[in-house]
């Protein structure tokens, strides 16, 4: 795992400083992605797709990089922003794209 990929030192903190409600939260987002008929990757694309059009930078950066760890690649990932230039406009889906890039083009 790169660097880049590595989960945040915020939620590190999180962790160590609530165990519980993260572990609570870890099995929550696990219950959820298995509870239906969408496969890893599907389920990965939406949730790409759901923090680009509600603009958060930070649930962006972490769905890029579980879309990674499911084998999503880089041209799937950025056709989710992509998409969502209809939708959310040219600005808010550039944004997204420039966050998907801080994941899989980092500097």
């Amino acid at each position: 795992m790169t660097e880049v990929r590595k989960i945040p030192k915020t939620y590190l903190k999180f962790r160590e400083d609530y165990p519980e409600v993260a572990q609570n939260y870890e099995a929550l987002g696990k219950s959820l992605a298995e509870i239906g008929a969408l496969d890893k990757r599907t389920v990965a694309l939406v949730k790409l797709a759901l923090a680009v059009a509600n603009q958060r930078e930070g649930g962006v950066h972490s769905a890029t990089r579980k879309g990674l760890d499911t084998g999503l690649t880089p041209e799937e990932m950025r056709q989710v922003a992509l998409l969502a230039i209809g939708s959310i406009g040219f600005s808010s889906a550039m944004a997204g794209y420039s966050w998907i890039g801080d994941i899989v083009d980092p500097d």
